[in-house]
């Protein structure tokens, strides 16, 4: 999957052992998908998930992560072989993202654009367009020059932009025994509403907006050909959408009042300790929800910071400009089951 800030990848075991710990649980929402690896997991143990993102690039990685399932890799693999033997063609993609800015080499700028039109020409079912989309945007992230974030490239070609582009099929899952998953692309407060056994949570923890910092695959996912601005050729939709999750003064209260409308019993909430809310904060708010009849567990994990501050700071113009303070933060899983009389 992408390189993600946030990926939650290294706690997947932490977070299954709790879901596991409920029984009677079958169906699971994902609140704040991004690239799906929760999801992923839990379809991978058997339950029905339902993702949501209201990014567009995310509900397509949950759409062929969650939603599709293994009976499209005859058709998946078949396409992947054609659109691989393309020829590039430059477009919109290689001007923006490797010529007026430096994010892939322009051979697979031109391979992006060619294999992008094609899938667009097919009119494929949305979930095989879906498997075919993530495939695409993997094999870009395998081939960017950047430090996992799209704020900036690197001011000098990574070794890995050299590789040629090449696409390969998304590892699809069976369908849960508890029925097809599902994908939606809603506000936070609108999908809190859909009915499930369990929610999981992994909101956003501060002021970077997830856009921000994956626009090239939004880009890519919508083939829009947006107006840009700045050194990044960042979309111009990032200056306007705005999660009220990512604002500093606004965290608590909202999410707080996201908590509440949620329609579960059972919720599981990852967070760390660099996030707006405190551990004690959020346990408090847990411990108060739905009039205080419930049981709140904290697990706490020591965990390594994202991939930007292991190699360091750097400006837009992919400079190192400064040093990271620590590598290491802690990450909690809380959970909180309403006890019903």
């Amino acid at each position: 999957m992408i390189k993600y800030l946030g990926s939650k990848r290294k706690l997947i075991p932490d977070i299954l052992k709790v879901v596991q710990s409920y029984p009677n649980v079958n169906t699971v929402l994902d609140l704040f998908s991004g690239t799906s690896r929760i999801g992923y997991a839990l379809k991978q143990n058997g339950y029905k998930v339902i993702s949501n993102d209201y990014n567009q690039y995310a509900h397509t990685l949950a759409i062929c992560y969650v939603e599709a399932d293994d009976d499209l890799l005859d058709s998946a693999t078949k396409l992947v072989k054609e659109f691989n033997s393309l020829v590039g063609i430059p477009g919109y993609f290689t001007q923006t993202f490797c010529i007026n800015s430096r994010y892939f080499q322009p051979k697979n700028g031109e391979k992006i654009d060619a294999i992008r039109e094609e899938i667009e020409r097919k009119g494929l079912d949305p979930e095989l367009k879906a498997v075919l989309l993530t495939s695409l945007m993997e094999a870009a992230d395998r081939v960017d020059s950047t430090v996992g974030l799209q704020m900036a490239y690197l001011k000098s070609w990574s070794k890995r932009s050299y590789d040629d582009l090449e696409l390969r099929v998304p590892k699809l899952l069976p369908q849960s025994p508890y029925g097809k998953g599902e994908a939606y692309c809603l506000d936070a407060f609108e999908a809190a509403k859909i009915r499930c056994d369990l929610v999981y949570l992994d909101p956003p923890y501060n002021q970077h907006s997830y856009l921000g910092n994956y626009h090239i695959w939004e880009t890519l996912v919508k083939s829009d050909k947006p107006e840009v601005y700045g050194i990044a050729c960042k979309r111009v939709e990032c200056k306007q959408k705005k999660s009220v999750f990512n604002s500093k003064p606004k965290f608590v209260s909202e999410f707080s009042n996201l908590l509440s409308s949620i329609n579960s019993n059972i919720l599981v909430i990852s967070f760390n300790n660099e996030g707006y809310i405190t551990k004690e904060e959020l346990t408090a708010t847990l411990e108060n929800l739905w009039g205080g009849d419930n049981e709140v567990k904290v697990v706490e994990k020591d965990y390594s910071r994202h991939v930007g501050a292991k190699i360091g700071i750097y400006n837009l113009e992919g400079e190192k400009v400064g040093k990271v303070g620590k590598l290491k933060n802690k990450e909690y899983i809380f959970s909180c089951k309403r006890i019903l009389s």
